[in-house]
């Protein structure tokens, strides 16, 4: 362990169990050696008269906390009495109330952010609250100097809104209520290298995120989310949580900014400018059209009939979502134009379908489209993502079953409608590094920069709406990432998979020159359709 490294303890609510907690403590350095610091967020008091006897003796120095402990103020009414002082103040021997708002600096250099209470939905805001002033005021105070690089630690109460973005699951926390979007705002702004949170009664230590963008930012550190369950609790659920941290300060730049193999996006970034413009919990994303249309498979091709809603017999009239782009012309891929083969659609979800590969490199080349016109997954509302993933996931279940490994693939140029390109390459074949390093040895050739970029990145963070680029990804979830800027060769993604060293199909290259008749194309579909249906997520609900 490095000379400057401190051990930290963190904890979720204690809610008046103080001989509980410090017990444990007290067992954890017996083993471990001695913490410098027990920093608690959530509720620390009770509301007990059990916990407030209890109280009474930490209070009155009978008993003592074994180790300097910072706690934050109230989140309801009944324990506002315990904080007297809003800049903060010692509550008892070893224990200290941080205060209402700021930045504590230890004497080391450890840089701990802190913002007592919960998100305000009033005005004026009770004593247990903080509200957009609060945090904009703390932000000010730390972003102001262009030295700034983030602080070590961030303290809060609530989790931050969207958190779970690009993440883990949080599991059995009910997404829709919990979180703040002002905390979500703040960790967002002071890139906080630990974020601890409680109130929702769950451990929760979410995939360590990026705060920079990537390939638009120099590279910094990561933060990891930590949520702490409740002292005692009778699930077992993890409530006290053990790190050691060198403060930024003094750290090597080149350590600071390394990426763990498990990073990534920031979970904010999509949210953020939303945030600023409303109150609301829930991030608004844009919407497929209020009317879709859907075609019965199992019923004679091209027939269609417009959604029927929820059919509980009820007319409501809920608000139009906003509608996506309309295409300036004729598209051969928007599933309500008469210009769509749909002959060759072989599923159909919410807000996107399947279809064989026109002149397809092989007999099951699929493409995943949107229902609605986006031109590309930059573009694509937050649901049309979700389903994208979705079919992903099941074709790559379903081509695993068939002893094959999928190739994805995107050209964001000269293309109207958005198409993510599945090719099965056989497992017999060649490796996926094999693969990997024939793509990235014919962009060479081509004099085009392919770059590796994050497994876990989101295009989305990358490249902005409009902007022209290539896109592979790889059943490892690997992926080459180039930023088109002039002449790029538009059978590029085809011809490397149809070269000797992936399919060996050189003439296949050519989507031209791989022609079947309709009646071809129809058992194709056809017998790619019963093949799938198995793992077609699509038909179970």
């Amino acid at each position: 362990m490095a000379a400057n490294s401190l051990r930290l303890l963190a904890c979720g609510d204690v809610e008046g169990k103080f001989d509980l907690l410090f017990t444990r403590v007290r067992a954890v350095q017996k083993k471990s050696g001695q913490f410098d610091l027990l920093l608690c967020v959530g509720n620390f008091f009770g509301s007990t008269a059990e916990a407030e006897s209890e109280w009474e003796e930490y209070r009155k120095g009978i008993k003592k906390a074994p180790i300097q402990t910072c706690v934050l103020g109230a989140n309801n009414q009944e324990n506002v009495a315990h904080f007297q002082d809003a800049n903060g103040c010692e509550l008892a021997e070893n224990i200290m109330y941080l205060g209402r708002k700021g930045v504590f600096t230890g004497a080391s250099g450890l840089q701990i952010a802190y913002l007592s209470g919960i998100e305000s939905k009033s005005e004026p805001a009770p004593a247990y609250s903080f509200t957009s002033k609060d945090t904009a005021s703390l932000k000010a105070a730390l972003t102001s100097s262009s030295k700034f690089k983030g602080v070590d630690i961030l303290l809060t109460s609530p989790w931050p809104k969207e958190v779970w973005n690009y993440g883990n699951n949080p599991g059995e926390v009910d997404t829709r209520r919990c979180g703040s979007v002002l905390v979500a705002g703040l960790a967002l702004a002071l890139k906080p290298r630990y974020h601890f949170a409680a109130l929702e009664g769950v451990s929760y230590e979410r995939l360590p995120y990026r705060n920079h963008v990537v390939l638009q930012e120099n590279t910094q550190h990561v933060t990891r989310f930590i949520a702490l369950a409740n002292v005692g609790n009778v699930s077992k659920k993890k409530y006290l949580y053990a790190f050691s941290i060198v403060p930024l300060s003094l750290m090597d730049p080149s350590e600071l900014v390394k990426q763990p193999l498990d990073v990534t996006e920031n979970p904010y970034r999509k949210s953020g400018k939303e945030a600023s413009k409303t109150k609301q919990a829930r991030t608004i994303e844009k919407e497929e059209p209020a009317t879709q249309f859907f075609f019965d498979l199992s019923k004679q091709q091209g027939k269609k009939r417009p959604s029927e809603g929820r059919g509980d017999g009820q007319h409501s009239s809920p608000k139009q979502p906003r509608k996506p782009p309309q295409p300036t012309g004729p598209c051969w891929f928007c599933l309500a134009s008469p210009e769509v083969e749909k002959h060759l659609v072989v599923s159909i979800g919410t807000h996107c379908y399947l279809a064989l590969a026109k002149g397809g490199l092989t007999s099951d080349h699929i493409l995943i489209l949107p229902i609605g016109h986006y031109q590309s997954v930059v573009e694509v509302s937050s649901d049309v993502l979700e389903e994208v993933a979705k079919y992903k996931a099941a074709l790559k279940k379903f081509l695993k079953s068939k002893g094959k490994r999928c190739v994805l693939f995107e050209r964001n140029y000269r293309s109207q409608h958005l198409q993510l390109q599945v090719v099965p390459v056989p497992l017999s074949c060649c490796t996926t590094d094999h693969i990997k390093e024939s793509f990235i040895i014919q962009a060479e050739e081509q004099q085009i920069e392919l770059l590796e970029i994050p497994e876990h990145s989101d295009i989305k963070q990358i490249v902005q709406p409009g902007i022209p680029y290539f896109y592979v990804e790889l059943d490892t979830g690997e992926k080459l990432f180039h930023r088109i800027k002039k002449n790029f060769p538009l059978q590029f993604g085809r011809e490397v998979l149809a070269s000797e060293a992936i399919l060996n199909i050189p003439t296949r290259a050519d989507w031209r020159e791989c022609k079947y008749s309709r009646e071809e194309e129809e058992t194709l579909a056809k017998s790619f359709r019963q093949g799938f249906e198995p793992f077609d997520f699509s038909l179970m609900d």
